[in-house]
Order: C-alpha cells, then structure tokens, then sequence
C-alpha cells in the first residue's frame, strides 16, 4: 500500500476543482439540481469515488491536509452568528425549544432503534451505540471520542472502525436525502421564501453586476476584518471555557461570539459599517460552505465501509428510514408545516444522520431554489452543536455503563 498526502495548499485548490465538478454535473443532470443535492456533495461524491478506485485498483491510499477546512468552518458559523438579529432570536425562541425537543426525543429512538435492531441480529454486545447516536447523531468527532472506551468496556477491538465507517456512510446519506425531503414537502404544500428577504447564505447563480450586488474589494474586506475579529475572540474565549471543563467546538463560541456582536457593536456605532445581512457576507458564507463540505466529502476514506457487513447496512438502512419518515412527518408539522419547516426538515438530515455542515449544506440548496430562511440557519445550529452534543454524551455514557 502506497500513502500520498496531499499537502494544505494542493488540497483547497482541488476542493475548488471539486465543486465546480459538482456544479457542472448538476447543470447537466437534472435530477440533481431538481432535487436540491448540493454541488459540493455531488463533486465531493465523485472525488471520493476517484480516491476508493485508487485504493482499490492501483492500491494507492490518498490523504489530504485538511487544516483550511477548519478555518472555513470558523468563517461560515461566525457569518451566521452575523446575521442573527435580535428579532430573529425572538422569533427563534419558540421554534428552538421545538426542534431541540424533536431532537432529543429522535436522539432516543435513534438508540433504540440501534439497540434493537442488533438485538435481532444477534450482532456482538457494543455495537448498539456506534450504529447509533454515536456515529450517526454524533459523527466522526464523538466516535473517535467514544470508540476505545466502548472497545475497552464490551471487548470490541474493532470498535473504531465499526464507527468511522458507520459515521461516514451517514454523512453521504444525510447529504443525499435532505433536499429530496425538502423538494417534496415544498411541492405538495406549495411553499416558498419570501423573495424580499435578502439572503444570508445561498446567492443565486446567475452572474451580476458588481453595482447591482454591492459587492467590492472595500467591503469584502471590510466583512472579513469584522469575521477575523469575532474569531479572534471566539479564540481567547475557547481557551478560557476550556479551563472550566467545558466542552464547546470552537465554531459553536465563535458563533455566539458573533451573536453578541452583531446586536450590540452597530447600536454603540451606528455609522460604523457591518456586513450583517450583506451580500458580501453571504458571498464568503457561500465560499466557505461549498469549500468545507467539498474537502469534507472528497476525503472520505470510502473503503472503510468494506468493514460494514451486511447486517450492519440493514441497521443503517432502517436508520435511514425512520429518519427520513420522522422529517416528513414529525419534524415538518411539529415546526409549523410552512416554508421554514421545510427548509428545518432538509437540515434535519444532518442533525440524524450526518453533521452540522451537512444540515447547513442541505438548507442552503433549498434556499438558493426557494428563497431564504434566515431564522432556520440561526436555531438548527445552536440545536445540533451544542444542546445536542451534551444530551448525546449523556446518553452515550448511559448505554456504555
């Protein structure tokens, strides 16, 4: 087996090459773009095929340098943070409580549905967790977290790659279905974005004039200067909540960082400029996004899922299911049957199945399509990075003792 590392630089210029891949594929096949699949996901999708055929074929294992991954994570949750309004919260508040309740109840039938599922299957004591909330709910950062812990308590010495393979096949599922969901539920109901509104994320394609967007260097500098600023603290702070004991991605203190910023600095400085719900803002949101998802995708490491047999595709397979069902029928009339609820039921995907950038990934197609959402992009993150995480780890451990 042959080991190429593709180094930092080589990996975001590839990511670009990734999307507009993706981007083609979607202009030229309708189902995709009818569908509301991201272009990052399709391209991501192929690269990663590319990568599991050299694997495969030419046993050439690829890997890439994902450091500006992070950094594009960093970016596009402080852009949120951004453009959350004091009323977007307000209007938030409700709907958050909800979701965050849909979320957890889905937490524990997702581990019931683990549990008995391999139960059925007489599969071996421990894997009920990693085909559960800690791959699916919890990705590839919670297996890593729990898998030697579940290993050492149930005696699973492939624990880690029962969940790497599991977690990953879940975030190519959650990007495939969410749009899906949303183009159904938007065409049965009839739904659309109030086109008024000005988008915080998910510019349309067709080119324009730099006048008719108000889009320039000055201002593009100027929104990245005030992001630079918001991280910068998100940073110190992080280190301070971790000298707690507490554990916070740091996206999730940037965007709260953010949050306070954007309601507060424009009131102290009213002729003091801020990209809040600019399209400068939203062009570097889109940036980051579409970049992120695409190194995300392309580096999936596909040939791990040669270790889920077929008893652990059936689990899956019914995971899939439920969740699907559960987005179309729970969550959708749960957040009040309208145009955000569709756009929520899309993101839900990443919440059950995938990860937060895939929630956000899925959303942003639908609303590119439609029209915008602000308010889902501010209450799913906060639901799904933070609130949920400490549920999950809660349960997790339950079901480890």
């Amino acid at each position: 087996m042959t080991t190429i590392q593709i180094p930092g630089f080589v990996t975001f210029t590839i990511a670009i090459v990734v999307f507009f891949v993706g981007s083609g594929l979607n202009g030229v096949v309708g189902p995709l773009k009818r569908w509301n699949i991201p272009e990052a996901v399709t391209g991501g999708l192929i690269a990663a095929l590319v990568t599991l055929s050299a694997y495969r074929l030419f046993g050439i294992e690829v890997t890439f340098d994902l450091a500006a991954r992070d950094m594009l994570l960093l970016y596009f949750f402080t852009g949120i943070g951004l453009n959350a309004r004091l009323d977007d919260l307000r209007a938030g508040g409700r709907p958050l409580v909800v979701l965050l309740m849909l979320t957890l109840a889905y937490l524990l039938l997702q581990n019931m549905i683990a549990v008995g599922s391999t139960a059925a299957m007489d599969l071996p004591d421990g894997i009920a967790p990693l085909l559960g909330s800690v791959s699916l709910i919890g990705g590839h950062g919670t297996t890593i977290a729990w898998a030697p812990l579940i290993a050492a308590r149930f005696g699973l010495g492939n624990a880690l790659e029962i969940g790497i393979a599991s977690a990953t096949l879940g975030l190519v599922i959650a990007s495939l279905v969410g749009g899906p969901v949303a183009r159904i539920l938007i065409g049965r109901y009839h739904l659309h974005g109030q086109p008024a509104e000005p988008p915080s994320i998910g510019l349309p394609d067709t080119p324009a004039t730099e006048k008719a967007t108000g889009i320039n260097h000055v201002n593009l500098l100027r929104t990245v200067l005030v992001l630079n600023v918001a991280i910068l603290i998100g940073v110190a702070l992080d280190e301070i909540v971790a000298e707690t004991g507490i554990k916070l991605p740091l996206f999730v203190i940037c965007l709260l960082v953010a949050i306070v910023m954007t309601n507060t600095v424009p009131r102290a400085f009213p002729r003091m400029f801020w990209p809040a719900r600019s399209r400068s803002l939203a062009l570097i949101s889109d940036l980051s996004l579409n970049i992120f998802l695409a190194m995300s995708l392309m580096s999936m490491q596909l040939w791990t899922l040669g270790g889920l047999g077929p008893a652990l595709i059936i689990v899956l397979a019914i995971q899939t299911v439920v969740a699907v069902l559960y987005m179309i029928f729970i969550v959708f009339p749960a957040m009040g049957r309208d145009y955000r609820a569709a756009v929520i039921a899309a993101g839900f995907s990443g919440i059950s199945l995938g990860a937060t950038p895939t929630a956000i990934a899925n959303m942003t197609a639908v609303t590119k399509a439609h029209g915008p959402a602000p308010t889902a992009f501010i209450i799913l993150p906060l639901v799904s990075a933070f609130f949920i995480d400490i549920a999950n780890a809660l349960v997790i451990g339950f079901m480890v003792r």
